[in-house]
C-alpha cells in the first residue's frame, strides 16, 4: 500500500473518466504536462502500457490493462470520496435525526419543538418525513416514531402514546347541517375518509352506528393531515385521531359534534430505534418525547 503512486492513479482515473488529459487537468487544477507526467510515471511503475501508442491527439485509446485499471481506480476512488464526504458531514454529538410520518410531524411534533429547544437548548433535532426504517442501518436516522403495530424486526420498540378516534366537523358545516348531536345524524352528512386503515369509519359504525351509515361515498385522502384540513374547510365530517386533531379542537377550528363518544385505539404511537444503547443526545430526546406524551395524555373517562 505504501508504494502505490496515489497521485498518478488519481490522475489516470480522471483521464479515464473524462476521456482526455485536458479535462483531467482542469479538474485537478494542474498543467496538462503534469497529467502526462503522471501517466508516464504510472506506465514505468507498472511496466505495462496503459494507452495505445497510436492514440495521437484525439481521445485516448486504452489498452486492455488500461481499461481494467481505469475501471478499478475510478470505482475505488469513488468509494473513498463517498466515505470521506459522509465523515465530513458527520453530525456533532448533540445532533439527533428523527423520522416520522408527515401527519404526525405537522400535527403533533412540530408544535412542540419550541419546548424541546427551551428544555434542551444545545440539542439539534432534525425531522425527516420518511416511512422506511433502513436509514437506521447506516446511522442517518437515530430514532423514529411510527403509528400502528409494526412489525419492526431487529429494532428496539417502546410505546409512546395511545390514541382514540372521534368525528370532527367545522363549526360552519355543523351549523349548516342543523347542529347534529347524535351519531344517527351522520347518515345525512358527507364523510371524509383517511387512507389510514386504523382510522376507517367502519370502526366507528361498529361501535356507535348508525348501522345504515353508507361508507362508500365521500372523498378519500392519503394522509391524516389532509383529511383534517378538508374537515376544517367544511368539506365534510372526518374521523380524526385525537392526537392529531386535539389542537384544532381546542382552538375551535374543528368541533366534536357527538361529545365524548370515541373509539379507543390503545397504544398507537411507538418509538423505534436501533438495539444498541442510544447516545446521550438521543436518550434526552426520547425522555422528552415521553414527557410530552404524558403532558398531552387524555383524561380518563
Amino acid at each position: 500500500m505504501k508504494d502505490l503512486p496515489l497521485n498518478a492513479l488519481r490522475a489516470f482515473a480522471l483521464v479515464y473518466a473524462h476521456g482526455g488529459v485536458r479535462a483531467a487537468a482542469r479538474e485537478l487544477g494542474i498543467a496538462h504536462s503534469s497529467v502526462s507526467r503522471h501517466l508516464g510515471e504510472l506506465d514505468r511503475w507498472l511496466g505495462v502500457p496503459l494507452l495505445r501508442a497510436e492514440a495521437g491527439r484525439g481521445a485516448p485509446a486504452f489498452t486492455p490493462q488500461g481499461e481494467a485499471l481505469g475501471r478499478a481506480t475510478l470505482a475505488g476512488l469513488g468509494e473513498i470520496a463517498q466515505a470521506v464526504a459522509v465523515l465530513r458531514e458527520s453530525r456533532p454529538a448533540h445532533a439527533v435525526t428523527l423520522s416520522t410520518s408527515p401527519s404526525f410531524a405537522i400535527r403533533w411534533l412540530l408544535p412542540r419543538l419550541p419546548a424541546l429547544e427551551k428544555s434542551h437548548p444545545k440539542l439539534e433535532l432534525s425531522v425527516q418525513v420518511e416511512q422506511r426504517l433502513d436509514a437506521m442501518d447506516d446511522g442517518r436516522v437515530d430514532l423514529a416514531i411510527r403509528m400502528g403495530q409494526g412489525p419492526w424486526p431487529a429494532l428496539h420498540v417502546e410505546p409512546l402514546m395511545d390514541d382514540a378516534l372521534y368525528p370532527v366537523i367545522s363549526p360552519t358545516l355543523w351549523q349548516a347541517s342543523g347542529r347534529p348531536s347524535k351519531p344517527a345524524q351522520l347518515a345525512g352528512l358527507r364523510l371524509l375518509h383517511d387512507r389510514d386503515p386504523q382510522a376507517a369509519w367502519e370502526s366507528w359504525r361498529r361501535i356507535h352506528g348508525p348501522a345504515r351509515l353508507a361508507l362508500q361515498g365521500g372523498a378519500r385522502y392519503t394522509s391524516s393531515d389532509l383529511v383534517l384540513r378538508a374537515a376544517a374547510q367544511g368539506q365534510g365530517v372526518a374521523l380524526a385521531r385525537h392526537r392529531l386533531a386535539a389542537d384544532d379542537v381546542a382552538g375551535g377550528s374543528l368541533l366534536r359534534p357527538f361529545g365524548e363518544l370515541e373509539v379507543p385505539l390503545g397504544p398507537s404511537y411507538w418509538i423505534v430505534r436501533p438495539q444498541a444503547k442510544p447516545r446521550t443526545a438521543v436518550a434526552a430526546v426520547i425522555d422528552w418525547l415521553h414527557w410530552q406524551a404524558a403532558g398531552s395524555r387524555r383524561p380518563a373517562r
